[in-house]
């Protein structure tokens, strides 16, 4: 099931796509006083008998024509809001070993050094024993067709194209193999990164802050796409476009540690709660810093994963 957040007379709404696709049954319309459809975040919460009883009101109003809203007349959000917690890993290995030479480039050019011929190196080690992790601001998420307005202390604008994992039921020491029974579903991840604020803290070896913490810099969605639709990630297609070009198009196979493996490492002594969102990081070629390209003011930015869906934000320069 494909699951959305959509705005409806000035309230956020609970939506289940219907099977063509062009449309939303308003589930809490369908199934009033079901508080488990109040929202994205209480049907998470609700736990699989409320994900099961949402398919069934879905079917439901679908077959009969009932409490449908097409999806051109709606606006679409994220479809959680305001997640519980973001946590931002990498294991593509071809971004992790490019990434690096990107930023000596970048480094160079704010130097007004000559572009270095650089190539990339290895993963490092700590990559492959564990998965590598920074936590994002949970507030500053935005869905689809939103517009990013840029920070004003940054020149050199980034996406980063990323598939996402929501956490569907609490739990800690959670073994690898039962770790997809905590997994509600998946969606798009778009990090948007300030290269240069990012060039310069990383340097203090604590991981990104101001170089991806900024208003409108998380955008997620369209939808959730359920686990039970997606039985093997890797084999998703990723793909992604800047002014309808192809910047990057490839699969996740690659990946050094699966979503499970993840879930496993974080919730070693500590507790996962439902709605957390956990990022794969980005899909190899998945960003300007790989090519040394950066987005131009106006740009479109699409983000395409195999039965997920498309998600489509533009990004514009905020000056003064």
């Amino acid at each position: 099931m494909k699951l959305a957040t959509f705005e409806k007379d000035g309230a956020q709404r609970l939506g289940a796509m219907t099977a063509e696709g062009e449309r939303l049954v308003d589930l809490a319309a369908a199934a009033p006083g079901e508080a488990a459809f109040a929202s994205m975040l209480a049907l998470i919460e609700a736990g699989e008998g409320a994900l099961d009883k949402a398919r069934e009101t879905a079917a439901r109003a679908e077959a009969a024509g009932s409490h449908l809203v097409a999806l051109d007349g709606v606006r679409l959000v994220a479809p959680i809001p305001v997640p519980p917690q973001i946590r931002d890993f990498s294991v593509f290995p071809i971004h992790i070993t490019q990434a690096p030479t990107g930023m000596r480039k970048l480094a160079a050019t704010l130097q007004g050094q000559d572009i270095p011929d650089v190539q990339p190196g290895e993963v490092p080690p700590v990559y492959r024993q564990q998965p590598i992790w920074y936590f994002t601001n949970r507030f500053s998420v935005i869905g689809p067709g939103e517009t990013v307005r840029w920070p004003r202390y940054s020149r050199y604008m980034d996406f980063e194209l990323e598939l996402a994992t929501v956490i569907g039921k609490a739990g800690k020491d959670i073994p690898a193999d039962k770790a997809s029974e905590h997994i509600f579903g998946y969606t798009i991840f778009n990090d948007f990164s300030a290269r240069d604020a990012q060039l310069v803290e990383m340097q203090g070896m604590l991981g990104p802050a101001k170089g991806k913490s900024f208003d409108m810099g998380n955008a997620m969605g369209p939808v959730i796409v359920t686990r039970d639709e997606i039985p093997d990630v890797k084999a998703l297609r990723a793909t992604a476009r800047v002014d309808g070009e192809v910047w990057a198009d490839d699969d996740c196979s690659a990946m050094l540690h699966s979503f499970e493996e993840m879930i496993a490492f974080v919730s070693r002594d500590e507790t996962l709660q439902p709605g957390e969102v956990l990022g794969s990081g980005t899909v190899g070629n998945g960003c300007g810093l790989e090519h040394f390209r950066f987005l131009r003011d106006g740009a479109e930015v699409e983000l395409e994963f195999s039965g997920i869906g498309v998600l489509r934000n533009r990004v514009v320069r905020r000056d003064g």
